[in-house]
């Protein structure tokens, strides 16, 4: 296995995000230089003492822009594309950003002769997807291929974390409402994976000449149904509420209503998400495109869940357990 030689420089696209700052970090202390491209430099600085002075730059670049994206990768010796969305808003839609976005990047790379390129996707990416969110990731990852024949493509299911949109969004909620819905019955499989590993596992993939051209799916030890997951959640913040089914119908129907919010709760296109598992596939397993082949060991969920709920308990980190 040849590695990319520490020095180098990776231009790191949405790295001021959650698994951005993680990826960001591992890259510098593995001596790499990084170039973050973000389209707020201002709003990243909190990224600039996580490796030695000059040795992170922050660099003002837009996806839907081809002139700042060419800038990025001036030099670049590899390339990190991290950019996605939740739900879209203003200017960010999913075929700009998941879609031509993705593309750009790859087709820009390509011309520049950059070999390195791991772009990150999701469980459950596909083209015949009753989701936007899931066809433009596919999409995304199509073009990204098309234009860099070399690239890892990297196919997380929920990413955990101290900063994660999943846990802390329920644990927040369960604070203020004594319910909490379980979309289509709570029974849609989950295999979470740490973010620490996500950002091992774009690593490996930068280093590892036969991870090149090939589709990782990533998740860690275990597998949960969203109840489940629930349940985890409310024993860690240590509350007690009621879990009430919901209907995927209504669901959607009321993410149709908070879609329109700035930062809505709930999308009618997540409710379509949550019809399909997110776990990785048996021919993943079998053809050894996991996290296990990747070289990273995965990090169980309680073993992590506990060091950033607790300041959802009703007296933060001094609650104590009853009897």
């Amino acid at each position: 296995m040849r590695q990319v030689e520490p020095n180098k420089l990776i231009t790191v696209f949405g790295g001021s995000g959650f698994i951005g700052r993680y990826v960001v970090q591992l890259l510098a202390q593995k001596g790499y230089r990084v170039r973050v491209a973000v389209r707020r430099p201002n709003l990243a600085l909190y990224l600039k003492p996580l490796g030695d002075v000059g040795q992170i730059q922050l660099f003002q670049a837009n996806i839907r822009d081809a002139v700042s994206c060419r800038a990025a990768l001036e030099g670049a010796d590899g390339v990190v594309n991290l950019v996605g969305i939740l739900h879209e808003g203003g200017a960010q839609r999913f075929a700009s950003v998941q879609a031509a976005g993705a593309g750009l990047i790859a087709k820009l790379a390509g011309e520049a002769g950059i070999q390195r390129f791991v772009h990150v996707s999701a469980i459950g990416a596909d083209e015949e997807s009753a989701s936007e969110y899931a066809r433009t990731k596919a999409l995304g990852e199509e073009a990204v291929l098309k234009a860099v024949p070399t690239a890892t493509i990297l196919r997380p299911s929920i990413v955990f974390g101290p900063e994660d949109d999943f846990f802390n969004r329920f644990a927040a909620m369960a604070r203020l409402s004594p319910v909490l819905p379980l979309i289509g019955g709570g029974t849609t499989r989950f295999q979470p994976i740490y973010v620490k590993d996500v950002a091992s596992a774009i690593l490996a993939a930068l280093e590892n000449e036969e991870a090149r051209g090939k589709i990782y799916e990533l998740g860690g030890p275990e597998v949960f149904s969203f109840k489940e997951l629930m349940e985890r959640m409310l024993e860690e913040i240590r509350r007690k509420r009621v879990l009430v089914t919901l209907p995927f119908g209504l669901a959607k129907l009321m993410g149709r209503v908070a879609g329109l919010l700035p930062n809505p709760p709930l999308t009618a296109d997540q409710v379509e998400l949550l019809k399909r598992d997110n776990v990785v596939s048996d021919e993943a397993r079998e053809e050894e495109r996991t996290l296990a082949a990747l070289g990273v060991p995965a990090t169980g969920l309680d073993s992590v869940l506990s060091t950033y709920l607790y300041r959802f308990r009703r007296t933060g980190q001094f609650e104590r357990r009853e009897a």
